[in-house]
């Protein structure tokens, strides 16, 4: 009996202990689960909170932009993102959609002057999804606008604007954001030219204000160019004033322009090295490479030099076994003087002498170019400048010789038409026969020495008389065809003067503006043409100034004839 009741406890008790271990278990279930599940919950919360916090952020930001865009746009707004397509084109700007006209109309932009827009370019991932701008990273600038004719979601640039923003290399789908900007107008800007050279154009400011018309904007660390003919120079915009843009429509800007940043840009490209009288300057050239100088006569050298008939010598000397080369020279404004335009020239082998005589009506007080060409391999030489002096020789002088020879009793030596005298003529003709011989050329006549005959050549093309080693240089410089850009192909002489005053691509400086231009086809104005004016002379001068004596705004091309006709000024 005791047995079963202990056997009965036992199997009680044990119930009882498994009854407990499982409800402690399920109580240990039910505590992880509401551990998880407050875990989720936070979790959940804060993502949400995040979300809420980026969503507040993001709306900051826009807000903020908008504020910035209103502000910068005096109450405008608009921005786009616009696919990039290159136009050719002058100036900064830029062709945008019909679309953004009347956003912008509808905003009253128009009303409040010429448009002004910033420019940025947008960067991209590799999957070609859009991503936020990076302002220290994309490139900006800004413009003005041309016309309202490009495809919808595309924006034209001009080539200035398009090297601005992509200077190095274009991206696939080059985007860029456009934004309205108002900006003031500009009092103060500093360029620096990127290769040396500029300084040294005729009249160098008045050539950067005819480039600053066809701009509406500047902004700093743009690179500005400026044409002047054939020639291209890059500056860069360094400080402006009164902000980082300026506006440069109808504003006076004072220019400062600071030395040219050699290390920059390495070219080889044309400067002008200075000559002074009575120095020599040591140069190589290369062949088919030029070399240019400069020297200026001003109006004390010249007085000397027209008051006593003195004239300027240019010398080159050679170095010996080097190479050979060719000498042009040219006055300002024409500063790089080449094979086809140039003044003065000289193709002599070896050591030359260019003598430019007061008598020339080409030669006057200013600034003259020497272009020295490399004609044949790598010449190494001696360049100076000097006035010779002639009234040192006796007036008078050669006179009193020949008077005096023609008194005496003298024969003509048949063979080389010299005046000997009788007592001697026997002797002498009879040494000339055997020692020299007269050229036969037609229009020659010039006495030589035996030996020296057989070098005595006459070109068949113009007659004229050189040496046989000169012939070969002679025939490659003067009579072989050049072909002018208008489409002419003519020899060296007739091209000289075909592009001094023929040719429509030939460069003249306009009288109005200062900038070397093409001179084009004749005025399509009748009295523009009567009074010599080229094609862009005619344009250019249409432009208004205000007169010095009554401040009436009158076209430049008649400026003269208002001061004659109304306020009687010759």
């Amino acid at each position: 009996m005791d047995f079963e009741l202990r056997r009965a406890r036992e199997k009680l008790d044990k119930e009882q202990k498994e009854r407990k271990e499982t409800a402690r278990k399920k109580l240990e279930r039910e505590r992880k689960r509401k551990e998880e599940a407050k875990k989720q919950r936070e979790a959940i919360d804060a993502e949400r909170s995040s979300r809420l916090f980026d969503a507040a952020q993001a709306q900051l930001k826009v807000d903020q932009q908008m504020q910035e865009s209103l502000l910068v746009g005096r109450g405008i707004m608009f921005y786009r993102v616009l696919e990039a397509v290159p136009f050719q084109g002058s100036g900064d700007k830029i062709k945008l959609p019909s679309s953004c006209f009347n956003e912008l109309q509808e905003q009253g932009a128009f009303d409040q002057g010429p448009l002004y827009f910033k420019l940025s370019s947008v960067h991209q991932e590799a999957s070609s999804e859009m991503i936020d701008a990076d302002k220290d990273k994309g490139r900006s600038t800004h413009s003005g606008v041309l016309e309202f004719t490009a495809e919808e979601g595309f924006v034209g640039l001009p080539p200035h604007v398009w090297q601005n923003l992509f200077p190095a290399e274009t991206p696939s789908i080059p985007l860029i954001e456009v934004r309205y900007v108002w900006l003031s107008k500009g009092t103060y800007a500093k360029l620096q030219p990127l290769r040396a050279g500029f300084s040294d154009l005729p009249n160098h400011k008045a050539i950067l204000e005819t480039s600053l018309r066809q701009h509406a904007t500047l902004s700093e660390d743009d690179i500005f160019i400026v044409n002047y003919g054939e020639l291209v120079y890059k500056l860069q915009v360094l400080e402006l004033r009164p902000s980082s843009s300026v506006s440069v429509l109808e504003t006076d800007i004072e220019v400062d322009i600071v030395g040219a940043d050699t290390a920059s840009e390495k070219t080889h490209e044309n400067v002008l090295k200075p000559l002074t009288f009575g120095t020599s300057e040591s140069g190589m050239v290369d062949e088919g490479n030029y070399t240019y100088y400069k020297f200026s006569i001003d109006n004390n050298t010249w007085e000397k030099i027209a008051s006593v008939d003195a004239k300027v010598e240019v010398r080159i000397d050679a170095e010996p076994n080097s190479g050979d080369t060719d000498i042009y020279i040219s006055k300002h404004p024409l500063i790089f003087p080449t094979r086809h335009q140039h003044e003065w020239s000289s193709h002599d082998i070896g050591s030359k002498v260019l003598i430019l005589s007061s008598k020339d009506k080409s030669l006057e007080a200013g600034t003259y170019s020497v272009g020295i060409y490399g004609f044949k391999g790598t010449t190494k030489y001696q360049v100076s400048v000097n006035v010779q002096d002639d009234s040192n020789r006796k007036v008078g002088q050669q006179a009193v010789s020949s008077s005096s020879s023609m008194e005496m009793d003298t024969v003509e030596c048949k063979n080389c038409k010299r005046y000997i005298p009788s007592r001697t003529i026997g002797l002498h003709e009879a040494y000339c026969s055997r020692h020299n011989v007269v050229c036969q050329h037609a229009g020659c006549g010039v006495v030589l020495r035996v030996e020296e005959a057989k070098n005595h050549v006459h070109c068949q093309q113009c007659g004229q008389a050189f040496h046989q080693g000169e012939m070969e240089k002679h025939m490659k410089v003067f009579h072989e065809p050049l072909h002018c850009p208008c489409g002419i192909v003519l020899e060296k002489e007739e091209m000289v003067q075909h592009q001094a005053s023929v040719c429509p691509l030939r460069l003249i400086a306009c009288r109005f503006c200062g900038d070397m231009v093409h001179a084009g086809s004749s005025a399509l104005d009748v009295r523009d043409r009567l009074r010599g004016l080229s094609e862009h002379e005619s344009a250019c001068g249409s432009r208004t100034a205000p007169c010095d004596s009554c401040g009436r705004s009158v076209m430049l091309k008649d400026m003269d004839i208002h001061r004659v006709a109304v306020h009687q000024k010759n």
